[in-house]
């Protein structure tokens, strides 16, 4: 740890964020603007880097380098602006969650798309001409590209804030980040508004993936791990502020790069690994933002939206044929494995099934009734299955006690989590939660002594009275539909109805004596315990467990499966689960190009049923219903 070293990993930092800060800088003029979530903003930053290497590799490289990495950025931006026009101007009145669906659908979309124009292997592109050397920084090499890459960051900045200061569309973009409704109320053609700003942050991702080629191979994962990164520098920066994103990029990659310069520390005779930390500093620097000042280090807290939404119709309790169809259903599955005997998958994938059903139960729970929304579901998930796992491996516990236990560990970290993200609402919550499930996804992945790191757990497997797989699906069913249905209960007691009036108006449920934090701290500690249980049984069912199951990808599968079924009706998570477990076992199996083909199917899917499937068949039933009254 000499001063040379730390000198060079500093200038590293700064290099890492010019990058960084273009990527964040896109995805927060679009959310500021469109309030729209993007998912698919990485993808842009994938198709600049991947779109660079055709360009500079069909030039032939030299003099027509720069502009191969210019024209790669200007073409994911033409291809933002044909993506804001044919799709998300068709759902901009959706409620903000389908709008993230849809995104979250063009990312699987892009990804088969790369995958079947470039391929699946890395591709290095060539050293950038006239910066391909180093120099000499206190007697260590110092790339000279990445001196470059240092100038570039506030060269940006500095043009993007003379943009947004000194020209009437960057006042109106700066108008519509604070009040965007009295913006379209003055005359302001808000539509190509928000397809400039799209196409503009599109070109940002791609322009920061495109300056990458010389520093790092393209590859297909560059998506979904550019875009946590670009989340916590929107989140940390402030929403819609670009001097922001700046300084939350400085802040984050100068960390990085420290944990890097430490190295292995000595603290009271233990050794810490403090280049570990990288996967984790970042969520660590967003979750202490916000809980100390959730609109970010130089953002403002979010206006009041004038926008009022169709108003959701109260629940209510299943009539006769409700619990008619219920029965029905429930003797099916009970049948199920009698009937496929022939077909032993059938019960492996009906596990999977109720699995999925109880895991997406769980999700809806907090979402909708309780109308916190959470990106992190996946943490309760994977303390579950980790919990059984290692109560079995690790003091022997038969998988009975495992099962009974594992939801409690899940409950324990919900515990912790839920008494902070109570505090906060909106995408600060959901940035906060999906923060605490990094943070326990990077502590269970390289905790290799303990958790098996990335390795994962094996050998984990049912008692031997449930080895016949049919015994298993049965005791899977058994637990999957009590907890549905106690989840179901719940929400017509008193305890219910307090989350729901919590929801719908936390000053008048407050105003009546109900502790609206303390519901809500309640509902995260049973959604935890739910979750938790189906991780556990999603364990025994595999035998293994892996740290996939807390990853940023789980909680995503959950968010799918909620919004795909309908948030406001309460069979609308089992709909989901069934329908997007389903469809990704039969494409998975069926086309190399699986990805493609489910995102295809999603982005039909929202089109079509923008309430979910469930809530476009409640939405029928209900004309049908009005149809027939005299």
């Amino acid at each position: 740890m000499d001063l040379s070293g730390f000198v060079v990993q500093l200038l590293n930092g700064l290099a890492g964020a010019s990058s960084l800060f273009l990527v964040g800088a896109g995805l927060s003029l679009i959310f500021g603007v469109t309030r729209i979530v993007n998912f698919a903003h990485g993808s842009f930053y994938m198709l600049g880097i991947y779109g660079a290497y055709s360009l500079v590799q069909a030039s032939g490289g030299g003099a027509w380098f720069w502009p191969a990495l210019l024209l790669a950025s200007l073409a994911v931006g033409a291809l933002g602006a044909v993506i804001e026009i044919t799709l998300l101007r068709r759902i901009y009145r959706a409620p903000e969650l389908l709008q993230l669906l849809a995104t979250f659908a063009l990312v699987l979309v892009i990804k088969d798309a790369a995958l079947w124009t470039w391929g699946p292997e890395e591709l290095l592109g060539p050293r950038a001409p006239g910066l391909a050397g180093s120099i000499q920084i206190l007697g260590r090499r110092f790339p000279a590209y990445d001196l470059f890459m240092i100038a570039v960051g506030p060269l940006v900045l500095g043009a993007l804030w003379l943009v947004l200061t000194r020209t009437r569309w960057g006042t109106l973009v700066r108008a519509a980040t604070q009040d965007r409704e009295m913006v379209s109320a003055l005359g302001v053609n808000q539509a190509w508004l928000f397809t400039s700003v799209f196409a503009l942050g599109a070109m940002l991702a791609g322009l920061g993936g495109a300056l990458q080629l010389p520093r790092e191979p393209a590859n297909l994962e560059m998506d979904l791990l550019t875009i946590g990164s670009a989340f916590v520098v929107v989140v940390v920066g402030g929403m819609g502020s670009i001097p922001g994103a700046y300084v939350s990029a400085l802040l984050i990659a100068e960390l990085k790069a420290l944990c890097i310069w430490l190295g292995l520390v000595e603290v009271a005779g233990i050794s810490l690994s403090m280049s570990k930390l990288t996967l984790v500093v970042e969520f660590l620097v967003m979750a202490v933002v916000l809980v100390v000042r959730p609109w970010g280090l130089m953002g403002r807290p979010q206006s009041i939206s004038r926008h009022v939404g169709e108003a959701e119709a109260p629940l209510r309790p299943g009539g006769r044929p409700f619990q008619v169809s219920a029965a029905v259903l429930l003797a099916g599955l009970v049948l199920l494995p009698l009937a496929t005997a022939g077909s032993p998958y059938v019960t492996v994938l009906a596990i999977d099934l109720l699995i999925a059903a109880l895991f997406a139960a769980s999700l809806h729970f907090i979402m909708g009734p309780a109308g916190m929304h959470s990106f992190g579901h996946a943490a309760y998930f994977g303390l579950g299955a980790y919990g059984a796992a290692l109560l079995v491996r690790s003091i022997g516990l038969p998988m009975e006690g495992a099962l009974l236990v594992a939801p409690a560990v899940a409950a324990l970290g919900a515990l912790v989590f839920g008494w902070f993200c109570v505090r906060l609402s909106g995408v600060y919550l959901a940035m906060l939660t999906l923060a605490f499930a990094q943070i326990t996804w990077a502590v269970v992945f390289q905790w290799d002594g303990f958790t098996g790191g990335s390795n994962g757990l094996t050998g984990v497997w049912p008692s031997s009275w449930l080895a016949d797989r049919r015994s298993y699906y049965y005791l899977t069913l058994l637990l999957v539909a009590g907890s549905v249905l106690w989840l179901r209960r719940a929400l017509f007691s008193p305890f219910g109805y307090a989350i729901r009036a919590a929801r719908d108006s936390a000053l008048r449920a407050d105003a009546i004596g109900i502790d609206v934090r303390r519901m809500q701290w309640v509902a995260f500690v049973l959604v935890g315990l739910f979750a938790g249980l189906a991780g556990a049984l999603f364990a025994f069912s595999k035998g293994s467990i892996s740290p996939d199951s807390l990853h940023v990808g789980k909680s995503v599968d959950a968010l799918v499966m909620v919004l795909l079924g309908g948030i406001q009706t309460l069979s609308g998570p089992l709909v989901g689960a069934v329908t997007f477990t389903w469809l990704h076992d039969t494409v998975a199996r069926n086309t190399d190009y699986w990805r493609a083909t489910l995102g295809a199917v999603i982005l039909l899917l929202v089109l079509l049923f923008p309430m979910g499937i469930a809530g476009f068949l409640r939405q029928v039933q209900q004309r049908r219903g009005a149809g027939v009254r005299p």
